[in-house]
Order: C-alpha cells, then structure tokens, then sequence
C-alpha cells in the first residue's frame, strides 16, 4: 500500500512540482485546493482531491481522520495581500489551524514539511550568508507571518514538523519571474536604487527533490535554508536571460524614492478596486536587501546536492516558457 501525502497550495506553482516529484517518489498524493481554486492543470495527474477551509477546525479534523494521511506538505499561503492582518490570518493563523488539528485528532503523522521562506530570516547582513542560526530579522509583512507560523508549529509538541526556508524559487509555471523576463524581452532591464545586492535563488525541481527527502527522513525540528549555493549579483539574472535569449536590453536604476511613490499609488488604485497591487511600499525592503544564504545545514542533514544552477535552470524555464507560448 502506498504512503499517502497531503499537499496544500497543491494548485499553485511550486505545489504542482511537489505533486510530480511525490507521484515520481511512489507516493498516494492527495491534492488540497480551495473551492474556488483553477485545477485544470492538473486533472491529467494521477492524484486524488480535497477541498480544504483552513478557516474551518471542524471540516479540517475531519478531513484528516477521513484520509489518515501518513504525510502533510504544506505549501499553502498568501505572497501577496493587502495588509498585515490578511498575511498573518493566511500565513500563519490557518497553518496553526492545520497543525492543531493534527494534534487534536491524534493523527499519527510521519512528517510534516511546512515550507516557509527565506523572508522569514529576513536579510543577509554585511554580504554575510544568512544561516539558520542567526537571529530572525524579517522586513516584510510576509516574512513576519511566515516565521510567526513556523512559531505556531514549533509549539505544538507531537508534530513531527521540518521546516523549509526556500529563497527565491523560480522555475517552468512561476508567473512572477516570468513577468520579469518578458520585461527582458522587451528590451528594459529596471533595478530599483543604485546598491549592491547578492541574491540568490532556487530551482523549483531541487526544492520538490528536497522536500520529499525531508519528508522521508528521521530529522524532527529542525529548520533549514534552501538554494542552489552560490551567490549571485544583482544583475546576473537579466545577463543569463539576455545570453539564452540573444537579447540586448537598457538598463536603468530607478531611484528608490520614485518607486516608494509609484508603490503608494498602486496601493490607493488597488484599495479603490478591491485588488492587490504587485508592487507595495512594504515590499520594496525585501526586493532591494541582500538574501545570499548558506546552504550547509540542509547538505549535511539531508544530503541535499543541488542540480541547477541559474543558468541551467533559466535555460529549461525559458524553454518551457516557449514550449508553452507564454514567450516568443
């Protein structure tokens, strides 16, 4: 009999790579999305559905005594809202919710890999790697609610909880950086401010590898960084785009005063709209820190051995970007 994984935020980008590398790895995977959730995508997988309320204790507990689920992945959570309060209540709130209901009905869990952020560390500090051991220092409303919700689990004693600190993933089906390099393409290369920055990055495959690794190992606790392993400057991104595209770009840095105020109109367009604006005034500290991250804890524990670099993992999203017309 298989084992069976619960995986939550299963319809967004980083939950359909965990679901193929789950089915690869032989498990039974049970695909949480909300009522309202595109799923089409993945109708052609080999996974059953469940339509969980994170809000809903009752329908929660009952869903897990149903299932008997041996693992949880939970990958679920806001990257974007509209205020502080919407962040902790998505973020951190419902991941309580799922962690005490596990609890309460006695679920006798193998695992559960909750899958947080690097934002939760908050940034490097004086080009020094961020590592697991230094002080939690978030600038961002996402950030604190993400390390407030690896507080819930923690404290919630019979959870067999690994806790996963990815940096910024990318990778075929992101959205995000995909609107970064269809700027690209269109031959504009933006930065805001004029700073130095080290950044770093993950690819979606190496994170699904990882957290099945993590999921089936004898580590309880413990709370690990994600990455490919190096550090990258700020402008190596745009130059490995422009060399697998052929493209030649204008760069312009945008002082960090006008992006603060063009954020601050996006904010007040979206309040009158009822949307959320991609770019706020709270997360402009995160898109100009420093987020190099050391990696040692997660290769010694897991054995984790990252396969993709930037370049070769831009080089195959980029390619399944054209395979798939989302650019030309």
């Amino acid at each position: 009999m298989k084992e069976r994984v619960l995986i939550t935020g299963a319809s967004g980008f980083v939950g359909y790579h965990l679901i193929e590398e789950s089915l690869r790895k032989g498990l039974e995977v049970y695909a949480a999305v909300r009522s309202t959730s595109a799923v089409d995508h993945l109708k052609a997988l080999p996974i059953r559905f469940t339509t969980t309320d994170f809000s809903d204790a009752k329908a929660l507990r009952e869903d897990l005594e149903a299932n008997q689920y041996d693992y949880v992945i939970h990958a679920a959570g806001a990257t974007k809202a509209a205020s502080e309060e919407d962040y902790m209540r998505v973020n951190a709130e419902y991941t309580r919710n799922l962690g005490e209901a596990i609890a309460a009905v006695q679920l006798p869990l193998r695992k559960f890999v909750f899958l947080s952020s690097l934002a939760a560390a908050g940034p490097s500090q004086n080009r020094v790697a961020i590592t697991e051991h230094d002080r939690e220092k978030p600038v961002t409303w996402y950030g604190k609610s993400k390390l407030q919700a690896e507080g819930y689990l923690s404290g919630i004693h019979t959870l067999p909880v690994v806790t996963l600190r990815p940096t910024a993933v990318y990778g075929p089906r992101d959205r995000d950086i995909f609107i970064l390099l269809k700027t690209f393409a269109q031959g504009l290369e933006p930065y805001i401010g004029w700073g130095e920055q080290q950044l770093s990055f993950v690819y979606v495959k190496d994170l699904a590898s990882v957290t099945i690794d993590a999921l089936r190992s004898n580590i309880t606790g413990k709370t690990y960084n994600v990455a490919d392993g190096r550090s990258y400057d700020r402008y190596e991104l745009a130059n490995i785009t422009k060399e697998i595209l052929k493209l030649r770009t204008f760069r312009v840095h945008i002082p960090t005063a006008m992006v603060r105020a063009l954020a601050l109109v996006q904010e007040t367009a979206g309040k009158m709209r009822g949307n959320i604006p991609a770019l706020n005034r709270n997360k402009i500290a995160e898109l100009t820190a420093n987020w190099s991250c050391s990696i040692d804890n997660i290769c010694k524990d897991l054995g984790f051995m990252p396969r993709y670099s930037l370049e070769n993992g831009l080089a195959e999203t980029i390619q399944w970007y054209k395979d798939n017309q989302w650019l030309k």
